[in-house]
């Protein structure tokens, strides 16, 4: 019987904009879409990845999307002490092919977003203009945002106010504020002046 050998498992780290934030990139493809685990109640559900994770007591939050997995650690640690611990702690977990995120859980995260309103049915000219605010963000922000270990999504439009909906190292990092207005609220004023505003929930 042939025995298949696995490539091995490569990972290195990349910087995000939030200093508490590291991302784990991984030459495998971890999970097509984004899970974001701020307590490990909603991970011990869903992810055992994420589980074990935060039984490290400096894991604060757990972001994962395509093959990448972006912590958010504890204050009181530093990069330095546990940088390589969670390197070959993520490493060892993908070789030994343990489960990352169980199925269901993308009808599950559909459910809670439609609980917390982030489909609201709109109408006419406000649908259309919703379809073009999405396109934008979907193109131009989105994959940006995913090379700083985060994540946006869309949540709602009011009144000529945008509310998307920040994960991953996004959440709570200093300079999100500052993309999200300079960055996000300037682009979508120029391309659609219904636009007035953008705020910012965390995901």
């Amino acid at each position: 019987m042939e025995t298949v050998s696995k490539s091995p498992v490569m990972l290195y780290t990349e910087q995000t904009p939030n200093p508490e934030s590291l991302k784990f990139v991984t030459n495998r493809m971890l999970y097509r879409g984004t899970a974001d685990f701020r307590e490990p109640e909603m991970a011990e559900d869903w992810s055992p990845v994420a589980t074990a994770l935060f039984e490290l007591p400096y894991v604060k939050g757990v972001y994962i999307c395509n093959n990448f997995i972006t912590i958010t650690k504890e204050f009181s640690y530093s990069w330095d002490d546990i940088m390589l611990l969670l390197k070959d702690f993520i490493k060892n977990y993908i070789d030994e092919d343990g489960v990352i995120i169980k199925p269901g859980f993308e009808d599950e995260k559909a459910r809670l977003e439609a609980e917390s309103g982030v489909e609201y049915q709109y109408t006419g000219d406000e649908a259309e203009l919703v379809k073009r605010i999405k396109d934008l963000i979907d193109t131009y922000v989105k994959p940006a945002v995913e090379m700083d270990g985060g994540n946006i999504e869309f949540k709602s439009f009011d009144k000529g106010r945008v509310t998307v909906i920040l994960q991953g190292s996004c959440s709570g990092c200093p300079s999100s504020t500052v993309t999200l207005k300079a960055g996000i609220e300037g682009m979508l004023r120029r391309m659609i002046p219904e636009v007035t505003e953008v705020i910012s929930e965390m995901g």
